[in-house]
């Protein structure tokens, strides 16, 4: 069996033929789904796809940094409700994004650090969105720092010594798409760092994996991520799974 640890197939581009969606990806072995939310606009769709498969998609609930402006307080606000009042199996996704605007850096850092605490309170983990922004999340990361504080760092794509700063705060990486993308470094890396780190995701509708590159992406296609790890380590597709589907009921208790 396996699991995908960040897949938004509540959205429009998968939602509309959700039946197949799941069905193609339980084909493929893939049988529970963890669904990060973004912003108040996706919380109802995130609980109705949960409800609909209860035994298969998990919620979780947060404040994706690229929603955050100038309205970030009633948001935070409406995400903190949801979370408390919801049955949910992590605060996600959340982190720091710079990538395209720094105009709403402080508010990011403030709602990462808010997110966090919320986590804490509920004893749930964290699931992690970090592009451009690295040392700023981990700096936040390392000043939050307890022994409950786990999580995972969702669409990894650093360097090795940046894994290894990710494994010693007792996170693990996410990996998805990008490992089989010819010129990313990712497979470089990921061969160096001992499977009981790893998760696999999708992020679909994004990030599609070759073969599929380009396109939207969807849960089944976990097995082409799966397939290229076994490669890179010189392991069967099962003990990637058995691996992998351990490391995700760490971190989830399920």
């Amino acid at each position: 069996m396996f699991v995908d640890t960040h897949t938004h197939i509540y959205l429009p581009e998968l939602s509309l033929e959700i039946d197949q969606v799941i069905a193609r990806a339980n084909a493929n072995g893939v049988r529970q789904f963890f669904l990060p939310n973004i912003d108040s606009s996706s919380i109802d769709a995130v609980f109705k796809l949960a409800k609909q498969f209860p035994d298969q998609c998990y919620p979780m609930m947060g404040l994706h940094p690229c929603s955050v402006n100038e309205n970030y307080e009633q948001e935070l606000a409406t995400i903190f409700a949801a979370a408390r009042a919801n049955k949910i199996y992590a605060i996600g996704e959340i982190g720091m994004d710079l990538y395209w605007d720094k105009s709403f850096e402080q508010a990011q850092r403030e709602v990462f650090i808010a997110q966090i605490e919320l986590a804490k309170e509920l004893s749930l983990p964290i699931v992690i969105h970090c592009r451009k922004a690295f040392d700023e999340t981990l700096a936040i990361l390392k000043a939050a720092q307890d022994p409950n504080l786990r999580g995972i760092f969702h669409c990894f794509s650093g360097s090795l010594q940046q894994a290894h700063q990710i494994i010693d705060l007792g996170f693990y990486l996410g990996i998805g798409g990008v490992l089989t993308y010819k010129n990313a470094g990712l497979a470089e890396v990921v061969k160096e760092i001992d499977l009981a780190h790893l998760v696999l995701e999708t992020d679909s509708p994004y990030l599609s994996p070759v073969p599929f590159r380009g396109k939207p992406n969807e849960s089944s296609y976990l097995i082409h991520i799966a397939e290229k790890l076994a490669t890179l380590k010189s392991c069967t597709l099962a003990e990637i799974a058995e691996q992998t589907t351990a490391n995700s009921k760490r971190v989830f208790g399920i």
